[in-house]
């Protein structure tokens, strides 16, 4: 085994294309790391000793070993799966894209030292946005456990106290509206109509391109929109049955091209484009019922003023997206998941979760004291949430699990015995830790970039809120434990 960076693998039997970690060092690493003992952040030093924990670098080299079946044994070598984790980890950290963390850790020598990159060679964006789909919310939720037990042996968190509270992470999408739908899914089905047309050629249906007149009508309704009265309102309906009547051809036209593809009608000799025709009538099957659901939303709204229609889609590109309203003034809707952030002391985040469908908060407060017991060992004493988590069975509940201090206002309650019972020292010293709840969730959408999620699908969203918990989390740790050391 040379010195220029390679290593090999520790706990598998034989060389292979993934590895767990660097076991031998280069002299550029060396000199990194004398270079930069004095600049690493204070949390660093002690998140190193966590990310280096062996089960949690196994879960990565098991995730990464797992996208082809010889990944253990051939192929050149890549990246070992510690410097995988630390990547990762560190991307989320800054809140950076691939290509911000390729050009980051490639010049600092802080982070060089960090991910354990050293003096070797900084993977590039592309590499790494696979590694992210390879470690998966699965991974990612094994990796966060093993995290919550490394800090209750460590003492910083024992679970006296327990906080929780909901939030929304926006998906990547535009405003939506009706019409802005409607011209996305004519955008996709003519693009690959097109495609499918440079590959066939003038062969069964004829590709009629309809995009500029789907343009026209969406500045034509954006400008009526603007405008109010029954005379605009009569203008905008006229606009509307003009673009789905036009965007009603276009998905038939769709329909047609994919049953020619189907029936061998549009084919390919080449076997590689022929591949490619599949993926894209996957693409128009896949795509034709969400533009369908759309005009009927569309219809429902715009000719009947129904605005709750069942399956509404918000768009085209991440159907499952919700309207989640929070109550906040400058923003009422929001349009993402919801996700539920447990915490227990020192800002730790003991258990997340990204829900396919909004619940009630009221209905998590039971299971959520069970899922601290479970991780911590203990009933809390104090529990703390806001008034959306209060009912009187969630009240009896909790007690009856032991919880001895349950702080959560009832807004509505007239009972002068309970408007005590909230004005007491230990309810307002709960409420003002509960508080605290905000603040992490300020700080990991600020940070941690839990604002807006920058992947794709839910398996996306799982896993950048993952990642976005799982690195605050580590950087808590770090500050608790630099704090102790030089008390």
């Amino acid at each position: 085994m040379s010195c220029c960076g390679q290593s090999r693998i520790e706990g598998a039997r034989g060389d292979g294309m993934i590895e767990m970690r660097r076991a031998q060092l280069s002299f550029g690493d060396g000199l990194i790391a004398e270079e930069v003992s004095d600049l690493r952040e204070e949390w660093m030093p002690h998140a190193d000793q966590v990310l280096a924990d062996e089960q949690i670098v196994a879960a990565v080299y098991e995730a990464l070993a797992r996208r082809h079946p010889k990944s253990r044994s051939r192929g050149r070598l890549g990246a070992p799966a510690e410097v995988v984790l630390r990547l990762l980890v560190l991307k989320h950290i800054r809140n950076l894209s691939y290509a911000a963390l390729e050009r980051e850790v490639r010049a600092n020598l802080v982070y060089r030292d960090f991910t354990r990159v050293g003096g070797g060679k900084m993977p590039d964006a592309k590499t790494m946005g696979r590694w992210g789909l390879a470690v998966g919310p699965q991974v990612l939720k094994q990796i966060h456990d093993r995290m919550v037990e490394i800090a209750r042996d460590k003492g910083i968190v024992v679970g006296r106290r327990m906080r929780v509270d909901t939030t929304a992470v926006e998906t990547n999408i535009h405003h939506p509206t009706d019409s802005t739908l409607l011209g996305d899914g004519v955008r996709v089905l003519t693009r690959a109509m097109r495609r499918i047309t440079d590959v066939v050629g003038a062969v069964g249906t004829k590709l009629r391109d309809r995009s500029r007149s789907v343009k026209l009508r969406l500045f034509e309704i954006a400008r009526i929109a603007r405008a109010k009265g029954p005379l605009n309102r009569d203008r905008l309906q006229q606009r509307y049955r003009r673009l789905l009547d036009t965007t009603s051809r276009v998905v038939g036209q769709a329909k047609r091209f994919s049953a020619e593809i189907s029936h061998g009608v549009k084919r390919s000799a080449d076997v590689l484009q022929q591949i490619a025709l599949e993926g894209l009538r996957a693409k128009l099957d896949r795509m034709v019922p969400l533009v369908r659901q759309v005009m009927q939303q569309t219809r429902a709204r715009i000719f009947h003023g129904d605005t709750h229609v069942e399956g509404k889609i918000l768009s085209v590109f991440e159907p499952s997206t919700e309207v989640i309203r929070k109550g906040k003034a400058g923003k009422p809707n929001e349009f993402g998941k919801m996700i539920k952030l447990q915490e227990a002391e020192n800002q730790l985040i003991i258990d997340y979760e990204v829900y396919a469908r909004r619940p009630n908060d009221s209905d998590l407060l039971v299971p959520a004291i069970a899922v601290h017991q479970a991780k911590l060992g203990r009933v809390p004493r104090l529990v703390a949430t806001d008034a959306g988590f209060y009912s009187a069975r969630n009240e009896a509940a909790a007690k009856a699990m032991g919880v001895k201090r349950v702080c959560i206002p009832n807004r509505s309650s007239k009972s002068p015995e309970r408007k005590r019972e909230q004005k007491k020292r230990w309810f307002r010293n709960g409420q003002k830790w509960r508080t605290g709840c905000e603040g992490r969730i300020s700080v990991v959408k600020r940070r941690n970039g839990l604002n807006r999620c920058r992947y794709k699908g839910d398996n996306g969203m799982q896993r950048w809120v993952g990642l976005g918990v799982i690195s605050d989390n580590l950087v808590n740790i770090g500050l608790v434990m630099s704090k102790r050391g030089s008390a």
